[in-house]
């Protein structure tokens, strides 16, 4: 049997928990999964989510909004145990992967769910940079991003539509982006990962992404 069929098998078994906390593209992150034959199970449920083989926590919106409907389902001790204990993956998505951080200042000073060192700050208009930062870029890869854009193409873009920026301790910055200087694109932290793009928005590129999320999971659930 070929690889890419040990691949196909072995994602259609895995499933997915997305959590649900009120915020996000749901439906576009769902529809990505299961193009690449991906279960998922939207839920706040803590049982559900330690079923799941991994999180995903989407978001849109603003920060202290995400933390205040995450702490009032206490889905913020949930997260911490099954990441920091349970060591289960976990990938976030633009304003989940900005509360990663260990706080925000989005319109008021916020604590973050503290899975990746570091505080996300709102970008300064200047020079060539407008905002929000909206549009298709290419990232440079960092070597904490290895795992995560190592089936990158070159000719790769992603989907950016953000305000805030991620100023993620130097070890932890996957991957960065261009806008008229470098601001970091991508987070990675053990078996956490975040990217402030949309993947589930950015076509091809998005879904190496998301397989590539999904590959690192069944590698661990291998050992």
């Amino acid at each position: 049997m070929g690889s890419k069929v040990r691949s196909r098998l072995s994602l259609c078994g895995m499933k997915i928990g997305i959590v649900d906390y009120g915020l996000g593209n749901v439906g576009s992150v769902r529809a990505a999964f299961q193009r690449l034959g991906v279960r998922t199970v939207l839920t706040c449920a803590a049982d559900e989510l330690a079923s799941a083989d991994a999180l995903v926590l989407p978001g849109v919106g603003a920060f202290p909004a995400a933390m205040e409907q995450i702490k009032s389902r206490g889905l913020d001790l949930v997260l911490h145990n099954l990441v920091k204990k349970d060591h289960k993956p976990l990938l976030g998505i633009c304003l989940g992967m900005q509360i990663l951080a260990d706080s925000g200042e989005e319109y008021t000073e916020c604590a973050g769910l503290g899975l990746i060192p570091g505080r996300v700050r709102k970008l300064e208009a200047q020079g060539r940079r407008k905002i929000p930062h909206v549009g298709w870029s290419g990232v440079s890869v960092l070597p904490a991003g290895e795992s995560m854009f190592g089936r990158m193409a070159l000719e790769d873009a992603y989907y950016f539509d953000h305000s805030y920026s991620f100023d993620a301790v130097p070890e932890c910055r996957a991957a960065t982006v261009s806008w008229d200087g470098d601001i970091v694109a991508a987070v990675a932290h053990g078996k956490v990962w975040g990217a402030q793009f949309h993947p589930e928005k950015s076509q091809n590129s998005g879904l190496r992404l998301l397989k590539a999320f999904c590959l690192s999971v069944d590698k661990e659930a291998s050992k």
